[in-house]
């Protein structure tokens, strides 16, 4: 099964990059997890760009006016499910979120600089739903939480690109 997400980022005020990601409400798969904002297909969305453009728009109210992608990034497997999450970097002008709450319980910003202090990286044995046993799970610390699994695998290769100015934010 697919899923296509978007990996938001912004220049502030200050033109540091920021990105956004989401923190999930309890009650749905991955509750209480940052990724990013996403999902499955709709039977309409006609490609999985429109897929991840509309999840992004009802989950924290990012519409596609707001938006300008950048590039279409290589698609991640996740390890818990039979998922292939294809991301979309995009610039986007950031305004007020409209969270969903029943998939969203937080939006969270986050200066992408700070992610490459060391003491923002870790790992720790994690029990992933399907493997036989914890495994050692790379993580970023985002504020109290971790983004790990197939974000943090999208994440980790795209940081040092966006960093280095690769994409015009």
């Amino acid at each position: 099964m697919d899923a296509a997400v978007l990996v938001p980022i912004y220049r502030d005020s200050r033109k540091r990059l920021r990105m956004v990601c989401i923190r999930r409400s309890p009650d749905v798969i991955h509750g209480g997890e940052l990724s990013f904002p996403g999902g499955k297909p709709d039977p309409g969305d006609g490609s999985l760009l429109a897929t991840a453009l509309r999840e992004t728009g009802e989950e924290i109210g990012l519409g596609p006016e707001r938006v300008r992608i950048l590039a279409e990034l290589p698609p991640v497997a996740t390890r818990s499910t039979c998922f292939r999450i294809f991301p979309f970097l995009a610039s986007i002008k950031p305004r007020e979120w409209v969270i969903d709450r029943r998939e969203v319980a937080e939006v969270i910003e986050l200066e992408l600089e700070t992610l490459t202090d060391p003491a923002m990286y870790g790992e720790e044995l994690r029990q992933v739903d399907q493997e036989p046993g914890p495994r050692l799970t790379p993580f970023y610390r985002v504020g109290s939480y971790k983004l790990w699994g197939a974000s943090f695998r999208i994440l980790q290769p795209l940081l040092p690109r966006i960093l280095a100015g690769e994409w015009q934010v």
